[in-house]
């Protein structure tokens, strides 16, 4: 049982601003990301083989052949749909799912609770027992499902050096280093290094990797927030040079 109070709340600060921060936040990221999605063009930079992270892999029909690293094995889509809807219940289902951004929208969208010490309007509380939110125990496959995609953002950062350097390729391998930070600090990361172990000392491999992922584990909200912002940047970046809106500051051709 909660604990319950008469007031709406004993608080005397402004403790709805962080929530309201929050809910804004990921709204406003969520209607960029939904834009872009069905924008379906300005993901590719032909001349120095920039790929937008928001597109990779790009695999069905409508990619265009270059920007298709992995070919394009699947059929033309349906309608309004485009490349990204693919990959995208994967990387939602890992974000959606992860503890920090549970705590997030749950107290930012949902209000239970909008934050400590503050009653909730809701009328009873079943945590994740029932449907839907049970389905959070998928994060751990979703963790696997993340870590490939990310191997792939890795490849595509790494391929467009085949053309020189320029501000784009910093921009993506700031993109895969925040990504790779907010990956590995995942608590099912931290759990696969070091969980079910009952003795450290005789398996100091295990016991090296939880240590350091537990390290980053602690910033795990600041790196979902940096990770989340930058992939945005990133595809707001190569969609201003596919567009022609800017030109591709290059430092070594």
């Amino acid at each position: 049982m909660r604990a319950q109070i008469a007031q709406r709340t004993l608080r005397t600060d402004r403790w709805w601003i962080p929530p309201l921060a929050t809910f804004a936040g990921l709204l406003l990221i969520s209607v960029y990301a939904a834009v872009r999605t069905f924008m379906g063009d300005h993901y590719w930079v032909d001349e120095y083989r920039y790929l937008t992270p928001m597109y990779s892999p790009c695999l069905s029909q409508e990619c265009l052949p270059n920007a298709a690293h992995f070919g394009r094995p699947l059929p033309e889509l349906p309608g309004f749909l485009t490349p990204p809807v693919i990959i995208i219940p994967f990387l939602l289902g890992f974000r959606v799912t992860c503890y920090y951004y549970r705590k997030a929208y749950y107290r930012a969208a949902w209000m239970s609770p909008p934050a400590c010490a503050v009653a909730e309007p809701h009328a009873k509380y079943t945590g994740e027992t029932r449907f839907p939110l049970v389905a959070q125990n998928l994060h751990r496959y979703f963790f696997y499902a993340a870590s490939l995609l990310l191997l792939i953002n890795i490849y595509d950062a790494f391929y467009a050096f085949s053309t020189g350097i320029g501000l784009g390729n910093i921009v993506l391998l700031v993109n895969v280093a925040l990504l790779g930070a907010y990956t590995l600090s995942c608590h099912s990361c931290r759990h696969i290094a070091g969980g079910r172990l009952k003795h450290f000392s005789k398996h100091p491999v295990r016991y090296w990797a939880w240590t350091r992922i537990s390290k980053l584990n602690a910033k795990h909200m600041q790196l979902a927030w940096a990770s989340l912002i930058f992939v945005c940047v990133t595809d707001l970046y190569v969609a201003l040079v596919a567009s022609g809106t800017i030109t591709d500051l290059r430092l070594v051709n």
